[in-house]
């Protein structure tokens, strides 16, 4: 018996594993250096994941008897489990060369040779992909994306090794044939092959009962002749076969080796392997003899690995390298002429999210399954419905009489969600969004899936369960967008940003005092001001508003200490927070470190904050907020009554302040019903001893309102618009020695601005 090394190379010509064999492999799998890099950057957390995953493939063996005398020695156990965590580290950490690819056919060798069998291979493999994928997805829940990348690049890895694994296994059988007829006959005896002889030149087969039992046949019905053998195979593979058998009776080939399908007594077709070679017998007459080799479980197996590559394994549907390919041959035949339309629709089931974290992923497997099966019942024979990932489909729509079909299948789909669906006995209301997107036969290079996407990210801003076309506009939007939250990203560390500042005012007998100003942040691009309603959002949306927000409480307590030393003593500093920045841990005791850092006092700071972000009601939330109430710091309800008012959050959470909102103040004077509203949030606020600021105001009529209603806090444009420091400290100095005036309302106060403009009003 030849050596390993020696054995090596043998399997490796026999594969014709070369480097451009592998670089073939690899482009085939879509393997390269980018899935290394995704696993360089969680190697520790993936190296415990496998350690796991041995463990529980351990147990997972243990029963099988098979296994039992290796399993049952600790040592060989300890043994194999080292030797397996180094093939997982190994397999994650590449490089994908020829050297990589030797080791893992040498590793073939030693379980071929070791009688392992094949179906053990594919199942660890089996094994290992599915508790890998469980545990990525459970400790990425809140990164899907990063779960699936990683998922795909280990899948790609995986496949890899198994096709080498596969054709080892292959090869070494392939060999059998060319090892010594001792060997060979050991092989025969011990394998379930069957055995034929043809005699070439009076056309004779003969074959082993075994040959026959293959078949189902018997003596009446076995084939004689090398023809009759042939016509039991489908038309297309008799040739190949008879092709076979007279390259190598010329020489051409130096044994016969084909796979193909033969026709068994009940018509269906069986994959063997036949394996021959000739010689002469005693009396000079050409035979040619070999084994034939039922190869079913192979040949299902591969094809199992193949849909496996292409599908996905929860529902069965093609995967996103499946609707890749059929997008390109669909894009394809649009540039034909004649074509018809065609479409891409991308769907998003809304709010799927809440399903996982409430009832569990094995429920939201089941609503994934049902959903499939709903979609497929909506589409037509020939189209196409594929799994894109998460909770995200898409549906490749070919051959359509009219551009208008898409919208109406896309319809169809949403009305077929309506209807409540069972899983784990849990009733659920599904809906779903979506995104259309045509196929336009002239572009060879249209990204139909972005395009697709980019509509049902416009869906999804109407709100759930809409539908969307795309237009070339929804491109420039997404590009205007990049462009902005790409700068917005550099804004504060280049200065872009500056803080404006809007007086709040006491006003009562004829008089008028600043008691405080609302910080308000603005953001200049060159000389032009981008608007808060543009920028706001993309903060919130990336997470930068923490670190934004940080610097805004900064410079905001900085500035107002600095004006209570400068003769505005008892001048409080409003500053708005987000949602974020109070779910920040220990968010109080950073508020507390600004302030001793800017000497502001606490009471002097009034941070205020949404009814949206109270509606959120978590526990963190409430003890921050009463944290904060404890060192002195004042909380503001912003907007009153704009959101889902509840007068629970009034009891409930620690506030000081109530901000009734411009679009109640501002038509109260000619409306009964908002003046009934603005009295009565006045008089809520009264009632609960807590301060109430009217924001908006910009009339003389708005004054006389708010007076004869006793509210004597107001904030608006009748006094200033938001202006920069230096610009709104004469105002600020101005308000707070302004003396009476007549009348009712105290008249508006202008002052001169000399730095760049507000044009945000």
């Amino acid at each position: 018996m030849p050596d390993l090394k020696q054995r090596l190379e043998e399997i490796q010509a026999s594969l014709g594993l070369s480097s451009s064999d592998l670089c073939q492999r690899l482009q085939l799998l879509q393997l390269d250096a980018a899935d290394l890099q995704v696993f360089e950057c969680h190697l520790p957390l993936i190296d415990r994941l496998q350690q796991a995953c041995m463990d529980a493939l351990l147990t997972h063996l243990a029963p099988f008897e098979r296994l039992n005398g290796v399993l049952n020695r600790v040592e060989q156990q300890n043994g194999l489990k080292q030797q397996q965590l180094r093939y997982f580290g190994q397999l994650v950490r590449g490089p994908f060369d020829m050297q990589y690819a030797r080791l893992r056919v040498l590793y073939g060798i030693q379980h071929e040779r070791n009688g392992v069998d094949l179906k053990w291979y594919l199942g660890a493999y089996h094994f290992y992909l599915d508790y890998m994928h469980e545990a990525l997805n459970a400790h990425f829940s809140d990164q899907p994306t990063l779960a699936r990348q990683l998922y795909r690049s280990l899948r790609r890895a995986v496949f890899f090794d198994m096709s080498l694994a596969v054709d080892t296994y292959s090869a070494a059988s392939r060999m059998a044939l060319e090892d010594s007829e001792a060997r060979y006959q050991r092989a025969v005896q011990g394998a379930n092959d069957g055995l034929w002889e043809w005699h070439v030149d009076d056309d004779r087969l003969t074959v082993s009962p075994r040959w026959q039992d293959m078949l189902g046949l018997d003596a009446a019905t076995v084939p004689r002749t090398l023809d009759a053998w042939a016509a039991r195979m489908p038309e297309a593979q008799q040739q190949s076969f008879l092709a076979a058998v007279t390259a190598h009776l010329e020489g051409r080939q130096a044994f016969l080796h084909l796979e193909c399908q033969i026709r068994d007594r009940w018509g269906q077709l069986i994959w063997v392997l036949i394996r021959g070679l000739v010689s002469r017998d005693q009396h000079g007459e050409r035979l040619l003899a070999g084994s034939q080799t039922d190869i079913s479980q192979r040949k299902q197996a591969e094809r199992e690995l193949m849909h496996a590559t292409l599908h996905d394994p929860l529902t069965g549907l093609p995967n996103r390298e499946r609707m890749n390919e059929l997008l390109l041959q669909a894009l394809q035949r649009q540039a034909k002429p004649g074509a018809r339309y065609a479409a891409v629709l991308f769907i998003d089931l809304d709010r799927f999210k809440l399903i996982n974290d409430s009832l569990g992923h094995q429920v939201g497997d089941q609503v994934l399954v049902q959903v499939a099966t709903r979609i497929e019942r909506c589409l037509r024979p020939g189209d196409h419905l594929c799994r894109f990932g998460g909770d995200e489909f898409v549906v490749l729509l070919d051959d359509m009489a009219h551009a208008e079909d898409a919208e109406r299948v896309a319809q169809r789909i949403m009305h077929g969600m309506q209807y409540p669906l069972i899983a784990s006995g849990n009733r659920l209301n599904i809906s779903a969004s979506i995104g259309v997107a045509p196929l336009n036969g002239h572009d060879a290079e249209q990204d139909a899936l972005r395009e697709a996407d980019l509509a049902l990210y416009r869906a999804k801003a109407y709100g759930k369960s809409q539908l969307a076309l795309f237009n070339a506009s929804l491109q420039q939007e997404v590009h205007q967008r990049l462009k902005l939250e790409t700068a917005l990203g550099d804004a504060l560390g280049k200065g872009e940003f500056e803080l404006f500042y809007q007086p709040i005012v006491e006003v009562g007998a004829g008089r008028s005092r600043v008691v405080g100003v609302e910080a308000l942040l603005r953001w200049w691009q060159g000389e032009k001001m981008i608007g808060p309603d543009e920028f706001i959002p993309i903060l919130e949306e990336t997470g930068d508003i923490v670190k934004v927000g940080d610097w805004v409480l900064q410079q905001a307590c900085a500035q107002v200490r600095e004006w209570q030393e400068h003769g505005l003593p008892g001048l409080r500093c409003s500053v708005n927070l987000s949602s974020r920045q109070l779910l920040e841990k220990n968010f109080a005791g950073r508020v507390a470190e600004v302030l001793a850092a800017t000497g502001l006092p606490p009471k002097s700071l009034v941070l205020e904050i949404t009814e949206s972000l109270l509606m959120q009601d978590g526990p963190e939330t409430l003890a921050t907020m009463r944290e904060l109430e404890s060192t002195g710091v004042r909380i503001a309800l912003d907007d009153f009554g704009t959101g889902f008012s509840s007068l629970g959050y009034l009891h409930r959470y620690p506030l000081h302040i109530i901000k009734i909102d411009k679009s109640f103040i501002s038509q109260a004077p000619d409306d009964e019903r908002l003046k009934a509203i603005s009295r009565a949030v006045i008089g809520l606020g009264k009632g609960l001893s807590m301060d109430v600021i009217a924001e908006g105001i910009e009339t003389s009529e708005q004054m006389d309102f708010l007076s004869g209603e006793g509210c004597n806090l107001v904030q608006g444009y009748w006094f200033s618009r938001p202006q920069s420091a230096s610009d709104l400290k004469p105002l600020l100095l101005s308000l707070s020695q302004a003396g009476p005036h007549s009348g009712v309302a105290p008249s508006p106060i202008s002052v001169t601005t000399v730095g760049r403009p507000d044009p945000l009003r």
